[in-house]
């Protein structure tokens, strides 16, 4: 069964019946604005993580278009698309608006679902759609040689692999002390949730610790089993690439069984308010990745504070979820589109961009240091500069959270990747990929 069967599988199976709603959340004409179509699942199983979410992705598009007066003078028109998280519905709002709305057009689709940016692969190589998923994309998809329309930015699952050992590996006391170490990994039995098996067999082998991968089925209510399993493995440590209802369930279940929250550590979507707050007491202690750091001490959420919330302009409706993990989720990826538009202005004139100029744009983005202080994200975003060979960026990096209980602490600092560890994998996986597909590879230029 291929990868995109088994998402759509698993699509399939999550799906409630819902109608394909699509609505203007800030105006209708489109003419000379340029469209950002929102994928939502305000409806399904994964609506809580999709609520604040879309909330801070709306929220600072409003900020850009009602405060500073769009991107460089080019207003934003947002889009929403239900998808309820399934690939069917997902593909039928790509088909809407991947070639604009009513005079507004497309520069690039934010998919969020990694399924779903598994199954526009190949429609979108056809269409020439740009489709980025920060956070959640195809590792494979970082050769843009191979890749020109699929952008996993700032962040993909076997960067974290590494992330995830580095850390084990700091509280060891070394690398060397890996050796020997059972090393557990309880997954999402789903495309997301494989996605980190054959990094860690790589890891694995280099640092000599036993890799323990165990499924967990859709969505995850049953881990009896499974944290059975773990105790019967005597792990050292668990990774946890759960989604949804699975998070809050493991580690109830874990406690359970006797195992400590605080030698669990969550994948970047297991990683939330709303995934450690539902397990009660038994979350103290545990631990997860963040690529997108909660907290509301950042400039960037002060100013929507202040100009969004305290206005009653927020998309939110329970303001206890603003600066959530979520939240400055959406604030990040916004982010990523704005400056993706500026750096095409920069280029092509501050007017919207098309479909190809947005291709440029996101492969040219260069948020550095200096940028990002201006924005007001400091310690909210690490530096992020893409090129045609890497369409992920980078530099790659996340910190480690530990629920106190009742919120996050931040245990670390960015604890960037190794890029070059697993980059001949890739370039060899993607160089496959192209001639699977009769693909030339791109040479880059400027």
């Amino acid at each position: 069964m291929s990868l995109l069967t088994k998402t759509m599988s698993l699509a399939a199976a999550a799906a409630m019946a819902v109608t394909l709603m699509s609505s203007a959340s800030f105006a209708e004409d489109g003419t000379g604005q340029q469209l950002y179509p929102l994928f939502t699942y305000r409806t399904g199983p994964y609506a809580p993580s999709f609520i604040p979410f879309g909330a801070g992705n709306i929220d600072y598009l409003r900020y850009i278009n009602e405060v500073e007066g769009g991107v460089d003078g080019v207003k934003i028109l947002v889009q929403e698309c239900e998808t309820a998280y399934t690939i069917e519905r997902g593909i039928e709002c790509y088909e809407r608006y991947k070639n604009g709305y009513n005079g507004a057009l497309t520069a690039a689709i934010y998919p969020h679902s990694s399924g779903l940016d598994v199954a526009l692969t190949d429609k979108a190589r056809i269409d020439k759609i740009p489709i980025v998923s920060p956070g959640g994309g195809q590792n494979i998809a970082t050769d843009g040689r191979v890749f020109p329309y699929q952008y996993p930015l700032v962040f993909d699952y076997w960067s974290e692999a590494q992330i995830i050992l580095d850390y084990i590996a700091q509280q060891a006391g070394g690398y060397d002390k890996l050796k020997g170490l059972k090393i557990a990994t309880l997954y999402h039995d789903s495309g997301y949730g494989r996605d980190t098996i054959e990094p860690l067999g790589i890891l694995a082998k280099k640092y000599g610790f036993e890799d323990i991968q165990i499924p967990v089925p859709h969505p995850g209510e049953q881990q009896q089993t499974q944290w059975q399993q773990i105790r019967r493995a005597n792990a050292d440590w668990v990774f946890l690439r759960g989604w949804g209802v699975m998070t809050p369930v493991a580690i109830k279940t874990a406690a359970r069984v006797g195992f400590p929250a605080d030698r669990i550590i969550g994948d970047i979507w297991s990683g939330s308010e709303d995934d450690a707050r539902p397990a009660g007491a038994a979350a103290k202690g545990y631990l997860a990745v963040s690529v997108f750091p909660p907290g509301t001490d950042y400039g960037i959420l002060k100013t929507l504070k202040a100009d969004i919330l305290d206005k009653g302009k927020s998309d939110l409706k329970d303001n206890s979820k603003f600066g959530t993990v979520y939240y400055n989720y959406g604030v990040i990826e916004a982010i990523t589109f704005v400056e993706a538009l500026r750096t095409g202005h920069k280029k092509f004139g501050n007017r919207p961009l098309t479909a190809a100029e947005g291709q440029w744009a996101l492969e040219h983005l260069d948020i550095d240091q200096k940028r990002i202080a201006e924005l007001g994200a400091e310690g909210l975003i690490s530096p992020l500069k893409t090129s045609i060979d890497n369409h992920k960026g980078e530099t790659i990096a996340a910190k480690i959270i530990q629920w106190n209980g009742q919120s996050w602490d931040t245990r670390t600092d960015w604890i960037k990747a190794d890029a070059s560890l697993f980059a001949d994998v890739i370039k060899a996986k993607a160089a496959a990929y192209a001639k699977e597909k009769g693909i030339e590879p791109r040479v880059a230029t400027n």
